[in-house]
């Protein structure tokens, strides 16, 4: 059956119209490839209906109950996915009434680049009818062992192979801290924006300062203050992070004077003034960006006193499995996913030969090797560009001269 089952109008206009011309209708269906939400709140539900009793000139929400909407999706009821919405009352028929779905913002853009994805129980699914088998390698495997190893696999692609690099966008408030996020496993890069949506990237203190993860209150003979219960009493603030917080940047990095943000170019006077003085400095301070700092203790990213009221770019990774089995995979990396699976189950099966193993290994790795070059995403006319920028005798040389070179090399 065709991959692609959602028509256009449903894609890119992310709406489904119904005519309803020969009798009353309370059920609509839709084959959205993402499913529709209903919520008590119908401002909180992913999608809406509106009707039109002129042919479609104009629309209104609908004032009726929405009673419920059923997502069956392709692998309960192949061959595609499809919701099945019922409302109450009926819409009355008209030569001129229609009525449509309507996805809301937030769902329309999930909705847009699904085709780039599988889901990862499609996964699991196609691993159990292409690898598991009578006449097969993996005659039986149980479909919880295969999900945990495609749950495994899918956090180990997710740290270093697959492009899921997630960011937000954060005001920073006034205690200069914020909280991480709920399936953060690792930062990438924290920048803050400047007036002209330049991002300026914000270094992370290192030995500058700390966080520390404990705070115990202590008497005037340096002694440790109990609790009722025997344990230490902890203070609610770190003197260290208060005057992290309260700092003046400049008595770090040695800044005289502020400097102008304009995509990280200082200007001629600043030049002229500071000639030759800044020669030896230490780079983890002898920058004006600010610095930020992972405090364990709370479990929140603070930032230096020079970035108050910044906007702050957070980028991290996550393992991919915040979302259970309707996690996504990028196609470019399924092949690498069905090779990590079988590999991770003969490796741990007793009886299997060893040559098997380590051909299920080697295959593993050449996927894995492959879905990293496809999804590195690099482009021949963008490594050009990038190249002549860096080196003058490049600019020489022509398209059909690099191909050339790259062919050898």
């Amino acid at each position: 059956m065709s991959l692609i089952n959602q028509t256009n109008e449903e894609y890119y206009a992310g709406e489904k119209m119904f005519a309803v011309t020969a009798a009353p209708q309370a059920i609509f269906e839709s084959t959205f490839e993402l499913e529709l939400n209903l919520s008590s709140s119908t401002e909180s539900s992913n999608f809406a209906i509106q009707v039109s009793t002129d042919s479609g000139a104009t629309f209104s929400a609908y004032t009726g109950t929405i009673v419920s909407v059923v997502n069956n999706n392709k692998e309960q009821n192949p061959p595609f996915n499809k919701q099945t919405i019922t409302i109450n009352p009926a819409i009355p028929n008209t030569t001129k009434t229609l009525v449509r779905i309507v996805l809301k913002a937030t769902a329309l853009w999930q909705n847009y680049g699904s085709y780039e994805y599988i889901k990862l129980n499609d996964i699991i699914n196609n691993f159990l009818i292409a690898y598991v088998g009578d006449g097969k390698l993996i005659s039986n495997v149980k479909r919880t062992d295969v999900i945990f190893h495609a749950k495994r696999g899918l956090q180990e692609f997710s740290y270093d192979t697959l492009n899921s690099i997630k960011s937000l966008e954060l005001d920073l408030p006034l205690s200069m801290s914020v909280i991480i996020p709920q399936d953060y496993v690792n930062y990438v890069r924290m920048s803050f924006v400047d007036s002209l949506g330049v991002l300026h990237p914000i270094y992370p203190a290192n030995n500058l300062t700390n966080d520390p993860t404990d705070v115990p209150l202590q008497a005037i003979d340096g002694s440790f203050v109990q609790d009722e219960f025997g344990e230490n009493t902890e203070a609610m603030n770190s003197t260290t992070r208060t005057r992290w917080e309260s700092t003046n940047d400049r008595l770090i990095n040695g800044a005289f004077n502020e400097y102008m943000y304009n995509a990280n170019i200082y200007d001629f006077s600043w030049r002229r003034q500071n000639y030759g003085q800044r020669y030896g400095l230490d780079p983890v301070v002898s920058q004006v960006n600010g610095w930020f700092n992972i405090d364990r203790r709370q479990n929140k990213i603070s930032f230096s006193s020079n970035l108050k009221d910044r906007l702050i770019i957070l980028e991290y990774i996550s393992d991919g499995l915040a979302s259970d089995l309707d996690t996504k995979l990028p196609k470019m990396a399924e092949e690498a996913m069905y090779m990590h699976i079988a590999y991770s189950i003969l490796a741990g099966r007793a009886g299997v030969q060893e040559y098997v193993v380590q051909r299920f290994k080697r295959d593993r790795s050449a996927q894995l090797r492959n879905a990293k070059i496809r999804l590195s995403n690099m482009k021949l006319g963008e490594m050009i560009q990038t190249m002549r920028g860096k080196s003058k005798w490049i600019k020489h040389y022509s398209l059909l001269t690099l191909l050339i070179l790259l062919k050898i090399n």
